[in-house]
């Protein structure tokens, strides 16, 4: 810890970003928590992506309790998404399709692997979900879980289903699943079976408007202006009431909550000496589960692919020094991983990601 200490002072310093905070666990069930900078120690932040683990865990939880299986077509709960249409190719005009081949998966949500997902190149794909509110960015979801579903399966796949990778939508598309599957309320179905049992206590989609002084400012870095302000503390998007259903979105939670989660990850799915996630569950989750073949080198950012697989809601080290360890980020400056040795590390910024938080990641691994 006290050289993750020295990083994110000296990245404080530099300008990296006002503050933050750290978790670091040991494989004998250690926690220690620092903060730095104006980032307080119980501050409650936008995880962003960091919340596909959680809903993957969520996901693996039901199919544990025999209320989900990993091959179950999703059209089940999801009529929408039934007999989709498929692009020639991810470029093709929007009506130059062919029928889908085979069903959407629960797995091939919990891969990228759906058809659905975020795409760099233009296209027209590309800039009819820019038109309809369905494109992927840094910024807040704009639509309801229902309207956002609707507009994404108005639009054919990029791809047929289990045959390539592409990032993010297939979370969204989870989590409304699991509201159906659950016939209520995400965030309570997450309160009643992870956040309570594991005692995340300030986890939610929401800030409650008495903890909102805890949520800080939301920052990016601006080439002239430098660190700019995108989100204003104790306000903004996150602060409850929600303004519409968020089981598609993206979560808030804190270095201790996060740190319970990943614990439970550590200690090879156990939790105050009870089986929170199945062994044979918890191993599917951290294996690559993408196929060779589906890991197209424009699929995601460069290099994203060397010694890296996917699992369910979390990256994979399939090589190198660090081989076995798994792990994700989040689009506000957040990271953590957990490595076989049964430590785990959390990193919670709230700045955008971009070149200097990469560098600070890239710093602390």
């Amino acid at each position: 810890m006290s050289a993750l200490l020295q990083i994110l002072t000296t990245h404080v310093a530099d300008g990296t970003m006002p503050g933050a905070v750290a978790a670091t666990g040991s494989p004998d069930g250690e926690v220690e928590i620092i903060s730095v900078g104006d980032m307080s120690r119980d501050a409650i932040v936008r995880i962003q992506s960091m919340t596909k683990p959680v809903t993957a865990v969520a996901t693996l939880r039901l199919v544990q309790s025999g209320r989900l299986n990993l091959d179950d077509p999703v059209e089940t709960w999801l009529p929408e998404l039934a007999d989709r249409q498929v692009l020639r190719s991810p470029e093709a005009a929007l009506d130059d399709t062919v029928p889908m081949s085979t069903p959407i998966t629960v797995r091939h949500l919990l891969t990228n692997t759906s058809g659905y997902g975020m795409t760099t190149a233009p296209s027209p794909l590309r800039e009819a979900m820019i038109a309809n509110r369905t494109e992927a960015g840094q910024e807040p979801v704009e639509l309801g879980a229902q309207e956002w579903l609707d507009a994404l399966a108005d639009l054919p796949l990029a791809f047929q289903p289990g045959t390539a990778w592409r990032y993010h939508h297939s979370f969204g598309i989870l989590g409304i699943l699991l509201s159906r599957v659950v016939e209520g309320s995400l965030e309570q179905h997450l309160t009643d079976d992870l956040f309570r049992p594991l005692g995340m206590v300030d986890s939610g989609y929401t800030v409650p408007l008495e903890k909102a002084h805890r949520l800080p400012t939301a920052y990016r870095h601006d080439e002239t202006a430098g660190l700019t302000q995108t989100e204003p503390a104790a306000g903004g998007f996150y602060v409850a009431p929600a303004p519409f259903d968020l089981s598609h979105a993206e979560l808030v939670s804190t270095a201790s909550d996060y740190a319970a989660f990943a614990r439970m990850l550590a200690g090879g799915g156990q939790h105050q000496g009870k089986a929170f996630l199945e062994p044979a569950l918890l191993e599917q989750l951290h294996t690559d589960q993408v196929p060779a073949g589906a890991k197209a080198d424009d699929s995601f950012f460069p290099g994203f692919w060397n010694g890296t697989g996917w699992g369910f809601g979390v990256a994979v080290r399939t090589a190198g020094e660090h081989a076995g360890r798994y792990g994700w980020s989040g689009g506000q400056g957040t990271d953590f991983f957990v490595d076989p040795d049964g430590s785990f590390q959390i990193v919670l910024t709230q700045v955008e990601m971009g070149e200097r938080i990469m560098g600070l990641f890239s710093d602390t691994q």
